[in-house]
């Protein structure tokens, strides 16, 4: 077996993006967000109807996306876009669960949950854009990064599949959060909503809404997704447009999805179960491939196989849900009293 001694470096990353095609897609996305804001302008609660259309067109979105890049830049960049994308919706799925357990928390009313997703899908795709450049960098410094992502997803999954084992769920306590504690430090806090308004003046000074605490609280779940959701990615390509095209399209989206799965969220128990296990087949996959510099009859596994196991992977877990709950309604229906109406 072959052994490559002395230090290994990573060739400049390629990119199938031109300066052109950054522009194009940077300018889209900020147009995209410019349409969510004039949606979110005028507060009001967001009807089924709404929701679904809106999420219909984010989903398309990102098809006809993976449609170009197979016509313009061939089958593997497309399959890995595709993959990528899967896998950061997957994760946007358990992210938009917090960000319900947040909202509820802080009491935020119904006309307003749809701008403090807003900003936090904002604030998401800033963090996104700065792990991406700093993953970028690091992988084009050494294949010691491969080993390095894949241990952060490998340390990842046996968090989440302990605590899903386990039978711990999310949880959220405002009082505990340190961006919480500092902003209250900081500035008063008014007793209530005021509308839009984040920052008002009551009693002569400047306070702080409840809103801005929610939206603050957001941001600072944005960070923790972005180090997970960032290398996982990675996993999958190591092209940073692809990355940055596959975080922008999962998030772009969730404003509308979370108000169509508001309610499904809670059935699907088994998503952390799939979750852990997808993170830790990518974290294997990234460790096999920094092996596979180092000694190349390390077999890797194939990007197309990868979105096999994760769609496989995501089946299950939706399926073994489904099952789990009609159990547990057939079990709950036979318990009731005779005679019960």
């Amino acid at each position: 077996m072959p052994l490559i001694t002395g230090p290994v470096t990573a060739a400049p990353l390629e990119t199938i993006a031109s300066p052109s095609l950054w522009a194009i897609s940077v300018a889209g996305l900020l147009v995209l967000l410019a349409l969510d804001f004039a949606i979110t302008r005028r507060p009001h609660e967001v009807r089924m109807r709404e929701a679904v259309g809106w999420t219909i067109f984010y989903l398309a979105l990102p098809l006809l996306f993976g449609v170009y890049v197979w016509l313009d830049h061939g089958t593997q960049p497309a399959v890995e876009f595709l993959t990528g994308y899967v896998v950061e919706k997957s994760l946007s799925v358990d992210n938009l669960f917090v960000f319900m357990l947040l909202l509820s928390a802080f009491a935020v009313p119904r006309e307003l949950a749809q701008r403090v997703l807003l900003y936090g899908i904002i604030g998401a795709l800033v963090l996104r854009a700065i792990f991406i450049a700093l993953g970028a960098a690091a992988l084009a410094s050494g294949t010691w990064a491969f080993l390095l992502f894949g241990g952060i997803l490998l340390v990842t999954a046996v968090k989440i599949l302990r605590d899903a084992i386990r039978g711990q769920e999310h949880e959220v306590d405002i009082s505990h959060m340190r961006t919480i504690r500092l902003a209250r430090r900081f500035m008063p806090v008014t007793d209530g909503y005021r509308g839009t308004h984040m920052i008002v003046r009551e009693g002569g000074r400047r306070a702080l809404t409840p809103l801005a605490l929610a939206i603050v609280a957001v941001f600072a779940t944005d960070i923790v997704f972005a180090v997970d959701s960032v290398p996982a990615v990675y996993g999958v390509t190591s092209d940073p447009f692809l990355v940055f095209a596959t975080n922008a399209f999962a998030l772009l989206g969730l404003r509308a999805l979370y108000f169509v799965l508001a309610h499904a969220l809670e059935k699907l128990r088994h998503l952390n179960h799939g979750l852990g296990i997808i993170l830790a087949f990518i974290g294997v996959k990234l460790v096999l491939h920094w092996a596979h510099t180092v000694w190349p009859a390390v077999p890797e596994v194939p990007t197309l196989a990868s979105l096999g196991v994760i769609v496989v992977v995501l089946l299950t877990v939706t399926l073994t849900s489904v099952r789990a709950n009609r159990r547990d309604e057939r079990l709950a229906a036979q318990a009731e009293p005779p005679g019960k109406d």
